[in-house]
């Protein structure tokens, strides 16, 4: 493959955008913060503030080569919401990673002493609002943070933000199953991406 080859394959997007379209993954709220101003595409004329689909592509790519350095075990996924409990749940079955989904409880990664305490190397949470605990453990234990981040997020302790909407079932199903499939291309278990056995709805939380 010559370099111009590998370079198109890197850019060309993950999936159709009309696959992120229809998944919700560009649809924000109704309140943007400044942090997010730069993921922002446009507004809609219901005051919907929408991502930039390009940006999160992109750190999707970007966060599945990052995590593919680590040990999985070492690498924490938290969601305190429910649609992000079966997307974290699937991918931790999957790539041999930690997940906390539910209550954070406190100590976690801070109190040797709790039976329920662990040392990962990484942690990604859902939001950093709502897995507010989580992040605030991660601070103290100087862990990286990585955060899907709505349009309402502050980017305050999240060292990698992934611009996405971070409250919808498909949309945080199909972000998950991507991160799966291009770490598994990354780390040289699947050839390309047809072989990747997993369908978009094994990670989506049922109703």
């Amino acid at each position: 493959m010559t370099d111009d080859a590998e370079t198109e394959d890197e850019e060309e997007i993950l999936v159709p955008e009309d696959t992120y379209l229809t998944a919700g993954v560009h649809i924000g709220t109704q309140q943007k913060s400044k942090d997010m101003e730069r993921f922002i595409h446009k507004v809609r004329n219901d005051g919907l503030f929408v991502l930039d689909i390009d940006q999160t592509d992109g750190k999707v790519r970007s966060l599945a080569k990052l995590l593919s350095r680590y040990p999985p075990e070492r690498v924490l996924l938290v969601s305190a919401r429910q649609y992000g409990k079966r997307p974290i749940e699937k991918f931790s079955d999957i790539m041999g990673t930690a997940s906390i989904a539910g209550r954070f409880i406190p100590g976690t990664l801070t109190n040797p002493s709790l039976d329920h305490f662990i040392e990962p190397e990484v942690i990604v949470v859902i939001d950093p609002s709502a897995d507010r605990q989580a992040v605030k453990e991660a601070v103290n234990a100087g862990l990286p943070i990585v955060g899907l981040v709505d349009t309402n997020n502050s980017l305050k302790n999240v060292d990698i933000a992934v611009p996405s909407n971070n409250k919808g079932r498909k949309a945080l199903a199909l972000v998950f199953w991507l991160l799966a499939r291009e770490m598994k291309l990354f780390q040289g278990e699947i050839d390309n991406r047809d072989e990747f056995d997993y369908e978009v709805d094994d990670f989506e939380q049922t109703l």
